[in-house]
């Protein structure tokens, strides 16, 4: 659609370049939601494995829901992790930070993973490469992180900016 106004405007002669930055404004980007999404994977794998209910019925309904969910957290991690890298990581954090490329197609590949199977491993994992990519991302800004255990279950080890008053 804005590339076909774009074509008419250009076509009309009422512009002779148009550019773009960022899909959302700078500077609004934070790894928070692809953390709390890799942990909610872990989650959604430990109540399937635990589902606790005697009823046949009941159980495959809990582990559907839990592996539908799991899938969509998996997915959301992909998403954010792939909207900061592509909009936010230009040339020169780039250069400062090159493994973040390799990092990157690692995450993706541990939550594609997470969404195929239910190995609580592979979201271990995940977590600690969300984990990695959050450390990256907070240096970028000059922002100290601390990794602190989250106050909800699977009470795994995340990072967190060290904000200031």
């Amino acid at each position: 659609m804005i590339y076909s106004i774009l074509n008419y405007l250009d076509r009309k002669g009422l512009i002779d370049r148009a550019s773009a930055h960022c899909d959302i404004p700078c500077g609004i980007y934070d790894p928070g939601p692809a953390l709390i999404a890799a942990v909610s994977v872990v989650r959604l794998m430990d109540i399937a494995h635990d589902g606790a209910s005697e009823d046949p019925v009941a159980l495959a309904n809990l582990r559907a829901r839990c592996t539908l969910r799991k899938e969509e957290e998996a997915e959301k991690v992909k998403q954010e992790i792939r909207v900061i890298w592509g909009d936010y990581f230009k040339a020169p954090l780039l250069e400062a930070h090159p493994n973040v490329h390799g990092l990157v197609h690692s995450i993706m590949q541990k939550a594609s993973a997470c969404k195929q199977d239910v190995h609580r491993e592979d979201g271990l994992a995940l977590v600690e490469l969300v984990n990695e990519f959050a450390e990256i991302f907070w240096k970028t800004k000059s922002v100290q992180t601390v990794r602190k255990t989250c106050p909800y279950p699977p009470q795994l080890k995340l990072v967190y900016p060290v904000l200031a008053d």
